[in-house]
């Protein structure tokens, strides 16, 4: 919503300005059309010639993101932590056999079907999984199981971000590429030279639309969703982070609840369920049969 906002305050505050203080649309809108081609020509070259076809995809997908924000809510969570708690507490008292059918088969799991929106993430349920199967295969050195877990977030979230930093690329680039319209502008007058000083300042006003439009792109559009993008993939990392708080906690003997609780802490603030919210969710869930 901010994000629609931010750019409805975009256009009408710059282009009103432009017109109270007496500027004449026109010349932009006749500019528009060729400068924009060039610019717009040239950055998505570049943006195909710089980036995979995964990055491209992500880009695609990653204006949807900036608009809808973290898929993550504050009921996601403590379902997350709730869904933790089941597992850890699973293991702790009925061993690692009476998890094995759950982590091997997630999708026909009484634990994990309680959480379809957690469910419906492969990432967090294989990063589940593959973990308690380390477990599993007596792989209980807490130090050794978090540095595998932190080198598959860390990948995840290369990966997440790989999108908004070629988004930060093309908004890095966009100013020269107004540069380079404008400079074509420029030829293309001094082509004409000899044609009446009110057609050279219209022609000039035209070729100066090309440096205009590649700072705005770049700072008001680009570069901004860029930073958006970004934004989001970080906060969604956190709830892949909490993942690895509780698991290790739970390898250094820890109670379910304590590990949990330890959880808990890595929440962002905005959606931190507090103790007593966490605790009457885990009170409201049936014990696993």
């Amino acid at each position: 919503m901010f994000q629609i906002i931010g750019l409805v305050m975009l256009f009408g505050l710059v282009f009103g300005s432009y017109i109270i203080s007496g500027g004449n649309l026109n010349v932009i809108m006749h500019a528009l059309p060729h400068e924009m081609m060039a610019i717009g020509g040239a950055g998505a070259a570049a943006f195909l010639i710089s980036n995979s076809v995964s990055t491209i995809k992500g880009v695609g997908g990653g204006f949807g993101k900036a608009f809808a924000g973290p898929k993550w809510k504050t009921g996601d969570y403590r379902d997350l932590l709730s869904l933790l708690f089941l597992l850890t507490k699973t293991m702790k008292s009925k061993g690692v056999i009476a998890l094995e059918s759950h982590i091997e088969k997630p999708q026909e799991s009484t634990i994990f079907s309680r959480y379809p929106r957690i469910l419906k993430d492969h990432f967090a349920v294989d990063f589940i999984c593959d973990t308690l199967r380390m477990m599993t295969m007596n792989l209980e050195d807490p130090h050794q199981v978090e540095d595998a877990m932190e080198k598959q977030l860390e990948k995840h979230h290369h990966e997440g971000l790989a999108p908004g930093m070629a988004l930060q690329s093309l908004a890095d680039a966009l100013p020269a590429l107004g540069i380079v319209a404008a400079v074509l502008g420029v030829i293309k007058t001094m082509g004409a030279i000899t044609e009446p000083p009110e057609i050279l300042g219209e022609m000039i006003g035209g070729a100066l639309v090309g440096t205009f439009l590649g700072v705005f792109l770049a700072y008001g559009i680009v570069g901004p969703l860029s930073a958006r993008l970004m934004d989001v993939v970080n906060t969604e990392g956190s709830f892949y982070r909490i993942i690895q708080s509780v698991l290790v906690a739970h390898l250094h003997g820890n109670a379910a609840q304590i590990s949990v609780e330890i959880g808990r802490g890595s929440v962002p603030s905005t959606s931190q369920p507090s103790f007593l919210e966490l605790e009457e969710a885990l009170a409201n869930i049936p014990a696993e049969g």
